[in-house]
């Protein structure tokens, strides 16, 4: 009798063919997953050649082990790909894995192994790392992001978050909302995220209208949980920044700062409602 693996990996791609071997290439050629493991590609919308290359990788799942699953949805649905995984996936761990994401050779097998100890609902990631961005504007806004609150919080899973069975039962089917991440995120308790120290890099997106156009949608998300389920903020467990922190920041990177605090200025400034999901590159 064949067993269900340990790990599901779910990987939503909608045009993503100049990221997606990468990311498929570091996910299968990394440490054995305890149990064994699935990566779901679920293409949806796509116009390029995005389901041909996750295909091409059977072979080299085959040989680590892995089982290779491609779904491909007519309609371009970051939300609809990520039910279509969960319910194709067979595994009682889950991870949500970006397609431009590129892990590091332990981390998945890191992940398996700390929600399988948790004794409760968990939810786990690695630690970003953000490569050197061609454009200097956004060099200069990633290094003041890293220095956040949230991104210096447990786990803040970014690209890239994990549960176990029971923390998959916090939730039922992803609901129709912006910040997938976010909402996932805080169904848990800071005491229940689980951060490790195995890395992956999160490409942030390059020059100022893009940064600009995500910043949006990343606050626009933040407001739309604060509406639609106001309980949750009392998970979110980040340090307030306040003034002093501001002014810290500010005194040991002006130039960051000043492109933060420009991106902050802009998206206040525009007017109209917000993208449900923007790909952003």
């Amino acid at each position: 009798m064949t067993h269900p693996p340990a790990l599901s990996v779910i990987l939503p791609a909608s045009n993503e063919e100049a990221y997606l071997s990468a990311c498929l290439a570091a996910l299968l050629k990394g440490d054995p997953v305890p149990g064994g493991a699935e990566v779901i590609v679920v293409a949806n919308g796509c116009r390029d050649r995005t389901a041909d290359i996750a295909r091409g990788f059977s072979e080299t799942a085959r040989a680590a082990g892995w089982t290779l699953i491609v779904i491909e949805l007519e309609k371009g649905d970051k939300i609809g790909a990520l039910n279509a995984g969960d319910q194709a996936a067979q595994a009682d761990l889950r991870a949500y894995l970006d397609a431009d994401v590129v892990v590091s050779p332990s981390l998945m097998g890191d992940l398996t192994r700390a929600l399988c100890a948790a004794s409760g609902a968990a939810y786990a990631s690695g630690t970003a790392i953000i490569p050197r961005a061609a454009s200097p504007v956004t060099r200069a806004y990633a290094r003041l992001w890293q220095r956040l609150p949230f991104a210096r919080s447990e786990a803040p899973g970014y690209g890239l978050f994990a549960v176990n069975r029971a923390g998959r039962a916090r939730w039922g089917a992803f609901p129709r909302i912006i910040s997938d991440d976010t909402f996932v995120r805080l169904q848990f308790a800071p005491d229940e995220r689980i951060g490790l120290p195995a890395t992956y890099s999160w490409p942030m997106v390059e020059g100022w209208s893009r940064l600009v156009r995500v910043r949006r949608r990343q606050d626009a998300g933040v407001r739309e949980i604060a509406a639609r389920w106001p309980d949750l903020l009392r998970n979110e467990g980040k340090a307030a920044l306040g003034a002093g922190g501001a002014a810290r920041l500010a005194l040991r990177d002006p130039v960051g700062f000043a492109v933060y605090a420009a991106v902050s200025v802009a998206v206040r400034m525009e007017r109209g409602p917000a993208a449900g999901w923007t790909r952003g590159r």
